[in-house]
């Protein structure tokens, strides 16, 4: 089979690699029928993860039909249509019972990161009984792959931990995927105010269509500025989506007090945190691994309508055009590009 696999920084090919077998009875083997390219698969790329090694095949997002099952898998067969979790649970060990899957003790996000994932025409999950999730018939499967990772980070790591209410006003920095996806879910919770912050004028104009009140073309002007003199004194929760210094500080310093930082972005170097400053006015500032919890509430969210991630989408690829998908996610500004599904 082919498989898109990481040869170091810098380094992807398309290439033959061997198909998985069942290594363990709670295992399934799934033929892939969608996949995409995340931003932490592009900061892998990059040589920002460092636990990637080479020769792994990249991805830990998609959709597909089981293809094998191991004999203590219960809940899945032969034929099943499933979504893939970003995050791997064994669902016994002392963090899964916490419903902190993120950090399984077996598991965790090891899909195109400690073991072989996604991008590929087949994929092993281990623990598949806790890892993947029914895919309901008659809903669009391209919708279902934005399940896999970006809507529960968001919600997640962005919504839930910054504790968005109704009436609060709140900003996002950063219009990629996993900005979009926190701000379609924290209108779930009513805020008053969703500030967009970004570079890109054409992410700026999706969010507005997505939901966003305000937003601000930060190289054209100041966002703090400009936040800080359109409220009180600051925002009741900053959502930095980006894992940049520079973005990371914008959320630090447009929190008013009381508030919370949201942390979702995934950080290569370190920031500067203005610890002088934060410590008087009650800040919380939360930060971490998606745990996907929420899937299946989200799940439902997108099948009755209420949710429509597959409005992210803005290209799509045959899988033979891998390389060529990631050039073009690479260049998301100049290929006014979201997410991309990539079909086998």
């Amino acid at each position: 089979m082919k498989g898109l696999v990481y040869g170091g920084p810098g380094k992807i090919e398309w290439k033959d690699v061997p198909k998985p077998g069942l290594d363990k009875p709670t295992d399934a083997v799934v033929k892939i029928l969608k996949t995409t390219i995340c931003g932490t698969d592009l900061g892998i790329l990059h040589g920002k993860t460092p636990s990637v090694k080479p020769g792994t095949t990249l991805g830990h997002e998609g959709i597909g039909v089981i293809e094998e099952v191991g004999s203590s898998v219960m809940n899945f067969k032969k034929g099943d249509h499933v979504i893939i979790s970003c995050i791997t649970a064994d669902g016994t060990c002392e963090y899964c019972k916490k419903q902190m899957y993120g950090h399984c003790e077996d598991g965790g996000w090891i899909l195109g990161n400690l073991i072989n994932g996604t991008q590929a025409e087949f994929v092993r999950i281990p623990h598949a009984d806790n890892s993947l999730y029914a895919a309901p018939e008659g809903i669009d499967e391209e919708a279902l792959v934005m399940l896999s990772d970006i809507l529960p980070t968001g919600h997640e790591m962005g919504v839930i931990n910054g504790c968005v209410k109704p009436g609060d006003t709140i900003a996002i920095v950063g219009a990629g995927p996993i900005g979009m996806s926190a701000l379609l879910t924290a209108q779930f919770y009513s805020p008053a105010k969703i500030y967009m912050i970004d570079l890109d004028a054409n992410r700026l104009q999706m969010a507005k269509k997505l939901g966003a009140t305000h937003t601000i073309q930060s190289d054209q002007e100041d966002a703090i500025k400009k936040i800080m003199s359109e409220t009180k004194d600051g925002v009741d929760v900053a959502i930095e989506a980006v894992g940049a210094p520079a973005t990371f500080d914008i959320c630090q310093r447009i929190v008013r007090p009381g508030g919370h930082v949201a942390n979702i972005g995934v950080h290569g170097h370190s920031v500067d945190l203005q610890i002088q400053e934060l410590w008087i006015r009650n800040i919380t500032i939360t930060m971490g691994l998606v745990n996907t919890n929420t899937t299946p509430m989200l799940l439902k969210t997108v099948v009755s309508g209420k949710l429509e991630p597959n409005k992210l989408i803005t290209h799509h690829f045959k899988m033979k055009d891998m390389l060529h998908a990631y050039e073009v996610f690479g260049n998301a500004s100049k290929e006014k590009a979201m997410k991309v599904i990539i079909e086998c």
